[in-house]
């Protein structure tokens, strides 16, 4: 694959309110995505016994994963839908549709009938909504994850790198845990088993609404633009040739030789960065009801506290990235995360003392996300600005689906609550060897995102 320097039509000018709307904007759309599916894992045991009740009170937990592992592999479905349309027609329309569709099915979950009501009715309806909701949340990475960074000046992509995907996290993780904090607060003891929950997912009908009201004020990737400007002076060019004509299919490039190398050794850095997101943030709620015992209102201010630690170190980590380059920072926290992440859930059952329990869980939180915080801004600069999204989308959802499974593994391979904590350092340790792998095996990218590729000649 050749690269080119970067010739033609100019890129159009930015100014500083795009440039923030465009942060905003994507980091509230992952942040809302992110929110609608940590609603469920902060409910996960009791909706493990109202929608796939057992014996076993592991198995109904297994189950409860499992569906969050549905949504996440009809993720890369989303991608490729909503990416091949970023990329033909622009980010922000993309995205809008994307992040509203998250918020309505969310919503819906709040309506759904349990066992009790509707018999087998109840899973499989709550399974539907599961997948439909991955589409939607697909479409959100493949837009959210690239119309920052195409927006903002090169300094400043590795810190909106971290803001967008781990911050958007850990900003999403807060929201969740503020409005659990809320609805335990309202709905204290069986009332929650019966209202509470409900009105937990009744508050994605508030994250669809603001997200249409914050990105209609959005404007379309200046990148994006330039490119389409391009193609525009081609069609004119071309003796009246339909534009569409010169326009190749985004899916189709991206599984050509060119790239399908590329999004394979990509998935090496996903699968092991999404794999320790879940079994850290993801399945710290659970760890905090089954293993510390921590009562309703120490677990939320906990997961509070480990939201804001999760967006200060990602955006320092996105940050460092471009200080010191994409794979050394990728290096760094493999080896980190090797070290500390399985050494701190074997600390974590052994203090009584729920103030080192929040300490632990912040650090635990804090390097689990901030390890995987320069991933969008390094797939970005993998990909060219004709197959970005697609690109971006399917290498990150591929490997955060993967990565997806892990909680439900977790919760099968151990027979007991107890078992939890060897199990986890275990499941951890293993993940961050293959981070360790991909970081060796990437190339550097710092200062890609500006070049033009064949892919970008021939779009």
């Amino acid at each position: 694959m050749s690269v080119i320097a970067n010739q033609g039509s100019a890129v159009p000018a930015v100014s500083q309110r795009q440039v923030i709307v465009a942060v905003v904007a994507s980091c509230l759309g992952w942040a809302l995505d992110l929110f609608d599916l940590f609603v469920l894992l902060f409910v996960a045991p009791l909706l493990g016994r109202l929608f796939f009740p057992s014996d076993h009170a592991m198995l109904s937990l297994a189950a409860i994963y499992a569906s969050f592992s549905v949504t996440l592999f009809m993720r890369p479905l989303g991608s490729a839908l909503f990416g091949s349309y970023a990329d033909r027609h622009g980010r922000k329309g993309a995205m809008i549709v994307a992040v509203s569709g998250v918020g309505l099915a969310t919503a819906a979950f709040g309506a759904l009938p349990t066992v009790a009501q509707a018999g087998i009715l109840a899973p499989i309806l709550f399974l539907i909504l599961r997948l439909v909701q991955g589409i939607f949340v697909g479409g959100v990475v493949a837009s959210t994850h690239t119309i920052a960074t195409e927006s903002v000046a090169p300094r400043y992509r590795g810190a909106v790198s971290g803001l967008v995907g781990g911050g958007g996290a850990g900003l999403g993780a807060l929201m969740a845990s503020l409005t659990y904090f809320a609805m335990s607060s309202i709905f204290t003891g069986a009332q929650f088993d019966v209202w509470g929950w409900r009105c937990m997912f009744f508050t994605g009908i508030i994250s669809s609404v603001l997200g249409v009201v914050v990105f209609s004020s959005l404007d379309e990737s200046p990148l994006w633009e330039k490119l389409a400007a391009q193609k525009r002076a081609r069609a004119a060019a071309s003796d009246g040739a339909a534009p569409g004509a010169l326009i190749r299919s985004p899916l189709r490039t991206l599984f050509s030789r060119d790239y399908r190398s590329i999004l394979l050794v990509n998935l090496l850095l996903t699968i092991g960065g999404g794999s320790g997101y879940y079994l850290t943030s993801g399945y710290l709620p659970t760890f905090l009801k089954l293993v510390s015992h921590a009562p309703n209102s120490a677990a939320s201010i906990i997961l509070i506290l480990s939201s804001i630690g999760v967006i200060i170190a990602s955006v320092g980590a996105g940050h460092l990235s471009t200080l010191i380059g994409r794979k050394t920072t990728f290096l760094w926290f493999s080896v980190v995360r090797l070290l500390v992440l399985p050494a701190l859930f074997l600390l974590l059952p052994q203090t009584q003392s729920i103030v080192m329990i929040g300490v632990y869980a912040v650090v635990l939180s804090a390097i689990g996300s901030a390890s995987y915080a320069a991933i969008p801004i390094f797939l970005n600069e993998r990909f060219p600005t004709a197959i970005r999204s697609t690109g971006t989308g399917l290498s990150w959802n591929i490997g955060f689906a993967i990565g997806g499974m892990m909680p439900t593994a977790v919760s099968l391979v151990a027979k007991s609550p107890s078992e939890l904590p060897v199990t986890l350092a275990c499941f951890v340790g293993a993940v961050s060897v293959i981070f360790l792998i991909g970081a060796l095996a990437v190339p550097e990218t710092l200062g890609n995102l500006d070049r033009v590729t064949k892919a970008d000649e021939s779009a």
